[in-house]
């Protein structure tokens, strides 16, 4: 898909392995898909270190079962989670990426709460909006966003 991230990373689920869940995506959302690993690059240019890719594309069925919101923009193949352990903690991330003025719809601090490292959520959904938040997490499971990181 491009120099850093493949088809087979972006489509990649533990959770569709254990559950015997198709993750091929359609013709549409590959294409979506090409478009976001080109920003994607540019995410790792600014970064300058490797990014691992915790989930990218999810059918409809993935999400589900891993609790997805319904209107998830990673069903579509806009949105990525990833972490960048050598460049800091998902809030450093997202505010480096803030800085540089690099266009998205969304970006998320997710996870990063009671000793968990967390990621980072990025969506390059048509609408780019510029859309930051927080992610505040109860159990495991995201309860509320707040604005900013």
């Amino acid at each position: 898909m491009s120099p850093h991230f493949s088809l087979g990373e972006a489509v990649h689920s533990d959770t569709a392995l254990r559950l015997g869940l198709s993750n091929t995506p359609p013709q549409d959302v590959l294409a979506n898909m090409n478009v976001a690993a080109g920003r994607l690059e540019a995410v790792r240019s600014y970064l300058a270190q490797p990014m691992f890719i915790d989930s990218w594309y999810r059918s409809p069925a993935v999400n589900q079962a891993v609790g997805g919101a319904h209107n998830s923009a990673h069903i579509d193949g806009w949105a990525i989670d990833f972490t960048c352990p050598a460049f800091g903690d998902p809030e450093a991330i997202v505010k480096f990426l803030i800085a540089t003025g690099i266009k998205f719809d969304q970006l998320i601090v997710e996870g990063a709460a009671n000793g968990h490292t967390g990621w980072v959520h990025i969506s390059f959904a048509p609408a780019m909006r510029q859309q930051v938040m927080t992610a505040h997490f109860v159990q495991g499971q995201t309860t509320t966003y707040s604005a900013g990181a």
